[in-house]
């Protein structure tokens, strides 16, 4: 039993605990971020051409796949690969939200400020006319990762991730900005046209909630990352080259995949995926008291710690007959 798993007793009368012990969890350890991580991705022959293609004819990367098959680390591996950028500088990294909109990527207006600001001056009696607009002009990532390629004087890496789950019309309003490179700040009558040689090199992904416009996708180099377990095995491979999954065998971690492939081929609503299996093989080492043989056993319902594969009711009762 790992002290440091079983914090919860299944008991009542056991003591509390002193708080300190939540600094000894596993996900502490564990916790990577993409830029360190990147060095130890091993892309397949597939995403490597994707991505040679994409920097040869100069398009962005429109990378597909189920969720944790490398999407978001592959543009951390290329800038790792080529040399680019240390830190918060390797990748320019846009969170795509529901509620994005495309001149989010460019730049942000702070509009509340400035109407703070003119409301002063008109108190002050200034001149509203003459009140400076750009202090409250703030860059995007479009916008940094430009000005951040001309001063390292080669393009740097720009990622829009999950550029699925944002509003209908985003993709389409970005068609210009990333074809030409150029955008207007209307607010301080400012054009950006970036350079040839430091414009950002872009990776966008995508989870497939939704179909992506046509007009986008002609403008886009694409490759979708297939699931399989070659795939999986080269994902865990990566990850323990990274120093995870340290204490379990290698017959552990064969017998974990193949029941792991085994629940996904079952009639399920929501099979899980490579993320998913990855937290229940972090789970499976830090509990440390799951053997091999038990995951040698055909039978899915004695799969530990279920919850961690299946995310339905549906999914759960049908293992559980209960």
């Amino acid at each position: 039993m790992s002290q440091t798993f079983e914090l919860i007793p299944s008991l009542p009368g056991f003591p509390p605990l002193k708080p300190s012990v939540l600094n000894e969890r596993a996900c502490l350890n564990a916790a990577r971020s993409l830029g360190e991580d990147a060095g130890a991705f091993c892309p397949t022959q597939g995403i490597a051409d994707a991505i040679n293609t994409a920097l040869c004819v100069g398009e962005p990367l429109l990378l597909t796949g189920e969720p944790g098959t490398g999407k978001t680390q592959t543009a951390y591996f290329a800038a790792h690969q080529l040399g680019i950028g240390t830190g918060p500088d390797r990748v320019f990294h846009f969170q795509v939200k529901s509620d994005s909109q495309a001149r989010d990527l460019f730049y942000h207006f702070d509009t509340v400020g400035y109407f703070h600001a003119a409301n002063i001056a008109k108190l002050e009696n200034t001149n509203i006319a003459k009140l400076d607009k750009k202090p409250f002009v703030e860059k995007g990532k479009l916008w940094e990762a430009y000005d951040k390629g001309k001063e390292l004087g080669h393009p740097c890496v720009l990622l829009l991730d999950e550029i699925d789950k944002a509003p209908r019309d985003f993709p389409n309003d970005l068609l210009h900005e990333l074809d030409q490179m150029n955008f207007e700040v209307k607010e301080i009558n400012l054009r950006v046209d970036m350079t040839p040689q430091c414009r950002p090199l872009v990776f966008i992904t995508s989870n497939s909630e939704r179909r992506l416009p046509e007009p986008f996708l002609r403008r886009c180099v694409y490759h979708h990352i297939r699931f399989d377990k070659d795939l999986l095995k080269s994902v865990v491979e990566a990850k323990k080259r990274a120093g995870n999954y340290t204490k379990l065998s290698n017959q552990f971690i064969e017998n974990a995949i193949q029941r792991f492939l085994d629940l996904r081929d079952s009639s399920l609503r929501k099979p899980p995926s490579t993320a998913e299996f990855l937290v229940w093989l972090r789970l499976l080492e830090a509990a440390g008291k799951v053997k091999e043989a038990q995951l040698g056993d055909s039978d899915l319902s004695r799969l530990p710690y279920l919850g961690a594969l299946l995310k339905t009711q549906a999914d759960l009762e049908q293992f559980r007959g209960s």
